[in-house]
This record gives structure tokens, sequence and C-alpha cells, in this order.
């Protein structure tokens, strides 16, 4: 990363700059109210980088909730030597201006090669062990509306559905109780870029983000432009509306799904609650069972398929999930069988 902007000057003051541009009514609704109505007592963890993005959001948080205890969480990645060196640098001197408190983590051992997949996964594993360790909820996030256009269109491209499609959410709770929020997301970044100037806010940037070597840069350096002007019109804000009609539509089926409640807690799923359900119902479901399963199975996209299928017939089946077992239909139900 290259360093942006004026001198580092007064970070308190900064915050209050940015805060000035960006109020409180700019930021998501859903995260403000999860703010106004959340009991969660412990310190919030904010995924700071040093660039532009976790920059803003670090900063608006102290602006906008003074009084709330914010730990920085920095992941150190080692993949660009002494520019990820720098990274850490640049996050420390920010935290100790603001007066925050900072935790960071260092992947450890030789990682030249790793996919984006797996540093999200060694970072994120570092936030949740951060957050276990600070008992702490809150984990926000920097996503902005560029982001939302950026993952739906590397997302179609692998044939999500809504779930998929609805992400990155403002509010997500996580199988082990914690929340991520992300109140960026009704912002773009060129907003979030010209609030730091205007404080003269200095961040970090990322040199590996100018080259095509990942999907996401090929999306935000190649295809957004391209789609963007092809629209005609402000594609992002429209892309941010389709995120938002998406989720609302994925909760609903989450809601109806619940509603039937065909999955027992022997873990067997009643088809006969299932029949005459949409595709889409019973295909939740079939997902609900695979997960609830103590055996991870290896079952491939197409083998899902061919699953699915069975169940929307709901006579006799058994079918192979891999090593660990099979899939049996018997009596309207869909079981598992272990090797």
């Amino acid at each position: 990363m290259t360093r942006r902007g004026k001198s580092v000057g007064d970070w308190p003051a900064k915050s209050v700059w940015v805060g000035e541009s960006l109020p409180p009514a700019k930021l998501h609704p859903a995260v403000r109210r999860w703010v106004e109505t959340s009991r969660s007592r412990g310190p919030w963890g904010v995924a700071f980088s040093g660039g532009a993005d976790s920059l803003a959001l670090l900063l608006l948080l102290r602006a906008h909730w003074p009084g709330r205890e914010i730990v920085a969480l920095h992941f150190n990645h080692r993949l660009r030597g002494r520019e990820s060196e720098a990274d850490e640098k640049f996050c420390r001197r920010v935290c100790a201006g603001l007066g925050i408190r900072l935790r960071v983590g260092r992947w450890r051992g030789d990682h030249r090669g790793a996919s984006e997949a797996e540093a999200r996964e060694a970072r994120h594993g570092f936030f949740a062990q951060e957050m276990k360790r600070l008992r702490s909820r809150a984990l926000w996030l920097a996503h902005q509306q560029d982001d939302i256009a950026e993952t739906i269109l590397m997302r179609l491209a692998r044939g999500s559905g809504t779930a998929g499609l609805a992400a990155p959410r403002p509010v997500h709770l996580t199988a082990d109780g914690r929340v991520h929020l992300r109140p960026l997301l009704t912002l773009k970044k060129a907003e979030l870029l010209a609030a730091l100037r205007r404080a003269g806010a200095t961040w970090r940037e990322d040199s590996t983000n100018a080259r095509e070597d990942f999907f996401r840069n090929r999306v935000r350096r190649v295809v957004l432009p391209a789609w963007a002007k092809a629209a005609g019109r402000d594609a992002l804000a429209g892309a941010a509306l389709a995120r938002e009609r998406l989720e609302e539509d994925d909760q609903a089926l989450e809601l109806w799904l619940e509603t039937l409640a065909p999955l027992g807690r022997d873990r067997q799923l009643d088809l006969r609650m299932l029949t005459g359900m949409p595709r889409a119902i019973m295909r939740r479901a079939l997902h609900r069972w695979l997960l609830a399963q103590r055996q991870p199975s290896d079952l491939s996209r197409q083998g899902f398929e061919i699953l699915l299928a069975a169940v929307e017939r709901g006579g006799p089946t058994r079918f192979s999930l891999g090593t660990r077992g099979f899939a049996v239909i018997r009596r309207g139900r869909l079981a598992f069988q272990p090797v």
C-alpha cells in the first residue's frame, strides 16, 4: 500500500470532520436500528486494514458513538513484504492517535500464491478468535455500495440463489451468536473518499488492487465500469436496491420454511409436510437437512440436484453422500444412513 492524502495530523479532529460529512442518517437504517435496540454491552470489534473504507468506518464509529468501547482488529497477511508491515504500522499510529485499542494478528508460514478465499478465511478466523477473547458480539465491517455490485456479479457467475445474492447484509447474525454490522452499504466508495479528503485524512492503498490476479479485482476494474456505463444510470444504487429486495425475499422463504418445521429433532426430514410446496422451499429444506447431519457430506452441486429431484418425488431412495453414508427416503421421511 502507498500513502494517500495529507499529513496524518490530529486523528480525533479528523474523526469529527468525517462524522460531519457523513452524519448517522447516511448510515444503513438496519444498522442504526440494531444500535438503538441492542442490549449488547461488550466492546465493538472493527475490522481495520488501514485502507480507505475501514478507516472511514473507524472514524465514523468514534465520531457518532464516542462513549462506546471500540477495539480495532488488524490482520497482517504478510503477503506483500514491506507494504504489509507498513500497513500494520499505519494502523498502530491511527489507533494510538484515536485512543483506540488495537489487536493484531499475523498469518504464520509461507502463503505466497494463496487465493483470495484462503486469505479471507484466515482473516475471519482471526476476527472470530479475537471477538471470543473480547467477549464481544458485534463485529463492524467496512463493505460499501460498490462492494454490493461486485459481490452480486461474482455470485451470479457461480449460480447463487437469493441467500447468496442478498450478501453482504447490513446486519448478519452468525451461527455462533455474533453479529456482523455493515453501516456503509448506503454509501459509495467515492463518497467515503471525498469525506476522508475533506478531513485531510491519510490511508493505505493495496497495490495488488491495481492488478487483475483475483476475480474480484477483474470485476472491479473491468466489468463494473463497463456495466455501469452500459446501464446509463446509477447502477450501483440499483444493485443495492436489488440486494435489499433479495434479502426481503430470502427472509420470507426462511420464515415460510420455519413455519412448516419439517426437520425433526431426530434430524430426519418429513417430506409429507413439504408436499405441494414450491421447489424453493424444498431446496431450502434439503439444505437444512444436510447441515443438520453430524457427518458432513461431500455432495456436489449436481448430486444435490439429483437428491432434490428424489425428495420431490418422495419415493423410496438410497442415494450416496460420499464416503460417510447415504441419504435414505423411506415412508415419507429423509434420513441419514452411515456407512
